[in-house]
């Protein structure tokens, strides 16, 4: 060991994120004080972002069996079986304070950590989705961290060759200073090709492949991911990882290779806290130790110390478990896809973690003390007795329903996000069947026949309003959207982004929250397969909006019968279906007349809305009907504009019902269209209402009629001055 005389004590522990009574705990757990090495590890594996310690109880309630279930939470990512021998695995995460500080690399790195994530399980990465949340587009900097976060998923995406499918973009005052970045990512392989994370065999080498490693993102999961922003952010712009997507092709190709021969026992992606959580999970799951030799790592910066070699967050990396006898074809491999390949340390029996340089130890934990003996905590949570956070700016005085409407359209939270894909391929690799805005899930062709239907949802600000509904609705949405697809959910992936889980209403909130999507999964009966939970989002002024983002995957028989969401024939006859119950209170409308979110959400009548969803998803599949879009934001009205503008064709609608009706938002209704004989016969399997007809050049609703041609014009002009 080095010398220990000047060992770092409490007061490094707490600069390095941890509280005195765990830096006790760690003394305790060794036996003696860390070394400067062990303490870095400690501080990172420790951490909120490696460890979930506010997190990790409540997300017991989570459901995770399911009958299309082949790999769920724990590895690093979630598989579903997508029938003809295929699995598609899928996952999300966070990368929300890195891209606040520097929001190019932020969001590009973001894109290839959970690149890695799919491939690392044997999957061949075949779509992205984005979740993104700003601030208010009236600030300058919300509009500089947009332009530059979308520039850098698009930059990293569209480099590796891999669509950006779908996604979300809203717009809220609490994402001022912690912008919200989550991205998702699916992938296939056949079911005898995913590949699990834990170490095995005693003697068995360690190889590192990929990028060389550096100084950039040391300390990202302990600096950035476990922290709050402040006033200081500018200098934690190093802890920011910088990313390189050319040579994140050559990795993730090298790995498949290796996966298709059957070369590597087991494989992990180096994320968060770099070598030291790759090695020590891979440790922990396979019940072995690991001994690594920094001086074998191949650097790009001299004299880097072993605890920066240990924590370095340098990105395009994967670790892997070799026999022996395949060490010199692994090598081979990576030569010929010119990536660095080194064999840096073995697989022990020892139960430890051991940091060598040159044979000599430099620092040495035990595997269960680092990984599985974090303490975790009980919150401590308290509905707040007051407001959280200060109503919207008003931006709206227009009380007749025509400009009522056109104001919703043009609104940032609403319009056209065309001016945003654009950036993004999305039809590279040529599997995509329905692009952004032609449904309300993106749908993929599978090998051999039949789709995939995926969806990424979340609203904050209803979330805000009522933790526990709120999340429900999450979950509602995703489903919506599969269903009007004609898509059956095989499972869900999560992304929770709360904020300080030690304030009492933060706790509240994301307590709720994780009840909400419990309940929900169990009543569809999706599996979650995996998530992500990024805490401590917060500024200055307060928290973020609580964000659980849901992406949830499901499978239809028949790619050329999958669902659009634009009316399609004229003569066709439109209904209102489902058990739709709006309200204003908590709406789009409701933000942009400057009111206070209201304390509590409606009650959800969760059978009714499942029946719905799955009556709709038949009739989708069947070829009932023309078209199908749930009801969501901006409610009924604005669901029939984006009908008529996605058709190119009117509507006549005939409508009884006050401002609630038409901007009201509530979950379970859905606009449909087709012949008026389908209709009726599917109103015997939901609640469902016939308002009126495709036809015409305007959308035609009571008393007012709006061209198609200004629909579109506003619709598609909100969002185009934020992109010159």
């Amino acid at each position: 060991m080095p010398d220990t005389a000047a060992l770092p004590g409490v007061q490094e522990a707490v600069a390095l994120g941890l509280t005195p009574a765990e830096y006790e705990l760690i003394v305790d757990k060794l036996g003696r004080a860390p070394n400067q090495v062990e303490l870095a590890m400690f501080s990172l594996l420790w951490s909120e972002h490696c460890a979930y310690k506010h997190s990790r109880k409540l997300l017991r309630q989570l459901p995770t069996e399911g009958p299309y279930l082949l790999m769920g939470p724990g590895e690093n990512a979630g598989a579903v079986d997508v029938g003809g021998g295929l699995a598609c695995a899928f996952k999300v995460e966070s990368h929300n304070h890195p891209s606040a500080v520097e929001p190019f690399q932020g969001a590009a790195t973001g894109v290839g950590g959970i690149l890695r994530d799919v491939f690392a399980v044997g999957a061949r990465p075949i779509a992205v989705l984005d979740s993104l949340r700003f601030g208010e587009p009236s600030s300058g900097r919300s509009r500089y961290l947009l332009d530059r976060a979308v520039a850098g998923i698009g930059h990293y995406g569209n480099s590796i060759g891999v669509p950006t499918v779908g996604g979300e973009v809203y717009f809220e005052g609490p994402y001022e200073q912690n912008c919200l970045i989550n991205a998702m990512c699916l992938g296939l392989a056949p079911h005898e090709r995913l590949t699990r994370s834990a170490a095995a065999g005693p003697g068995n080498v360690l190889v590192l492949m990929g990028a060389s490693t550096g100084r950039d993102g040391i300390g990202g999961a302990s600096v950035l991911a476990s922290a709050e922003l402040d006033e200081a952010d500018e200098s934690k712009r190093p802890s920011v990882q910088i990313g390189d997507p050319f040579e994140e092709k050559k990795v993730m190709e090298c790995c498949l290779e290796l996966l298709d021969r059957d070369l590597l026992v087991s494989l992990q992606d180096l994320g968060a806290a770099g070598l030291t959580s790759s090695a020590a999970e891979m440790a922990s799951k396979g019940g072995v130790g690991i001994d690594v030799d920094v001086a074998r790592v191949p650097l790009r910066e001299a004299g880097m110390e072993a605890f920066e070699i240990m924590v370095s967050e340098s990105q395009e990396r994967m670790l892997a478990v070799v026999e022996p006898a395949r060490v010199d074809e692994v090598l081979e491999a990576c030569a010929r896809w010119e990536i660095l390949g080194a064999p840096i340390g073995e697989v022990t029996a020892s139960g430890h973690l051991r940091v060598l340089r040159d044979g000599a130890v430099e620092g040495d934990v035990p595997v269960a003390a680092l990984v599985d003996d974090c303490p975790l905590y009980d919150l401590e949570p308290a509905r707040p007795s007051a407001p959280i956070y200060p109503p919207p700016p008003r931006t709206l005085d227009a009380t007749g329903p025509r400009e009522t409407l056109l104001a919703l359209l043009a609104s940032p939270n609403l319009a056209s996000r065309r001016p945003l894909f654009e950036q993004y391929d999305a039809i590279v690799q040529s599997r995509t069947v329905r692009r952004p805005e032609q449904a309300d899930a993106a749908v993929l062709v599978l090998p051999g026949g039949g789709a995939l239907a995926v969806s990424i949802d979340g609203n904050g600000r209803r979330v805000a309003c009522d933790p526990y509904r709120g999340a429900v609705e999450a979950v509602l949405e995703c489903a919506a959207n599969l269903a009007c697809a004609g898509a059956e959910p095989l499972g869900l992936t999560n992304c929770l982004n709360f904020g300080n889980p030690e304030r009492p209403h933060v706790a509240w909130q994301l307590s709720e929250a994780i009840r909400g999507l419990a309940d929900a999964c169990r009543a569809l009966d999706v599996p979650v397969v995996g998530g992500n939970v990024s805490l401590y989002n917060e500024g200055a002024e307060g928290p973020i909006y609580p964000t659980p983002v849901v992406g949830m995957v499901g499978r239809l028989p028949d790619a050329a019968r999958a669902g659009r969401l634009g009316f399609a024939r004229a003569g066709d006859a439109i209904a209102l279906a489902g058990p739709f119950a709006p309200r204003i209170a908590g709406s789009e409308l409701a933000k942009l007349r400057g009111e206070p979110l209201p304390h509590e959400l409606d009650d959800i009548d969760v059978a009714a809305v499942r029946a719905a969803q799955e009556a709709v998803r038949e009739a989708v599949r069947a070829g009932e009907i023309s078209s199908a879009h749930d009801v969501a934001e901006g409610g009924l009205a604005v669901a029939l504009a984006e009908a008529c503008i996605g058709g190119g064709v009117g509507a006549r609608i005939e409508l009884k019902g006050d401002e609630t009706r038409l901007f009201g938002e509530a979950p379970g209704g859905f606009v449909l269209s087709g012949p008026a004989g389908a209709l009726a016969a599917l109103a015997e399997r939901m609640p469902l209402e016939i308002v009126g007809e495709v036809g015409g050049e305007a959308l035609e609703i009571g008393g007012f009629a709006v061209p198609v041609a200004d629909l579109r014009a506003v619709w598609a002009g909100g969002l185009a001055p934020l992109f010159p």
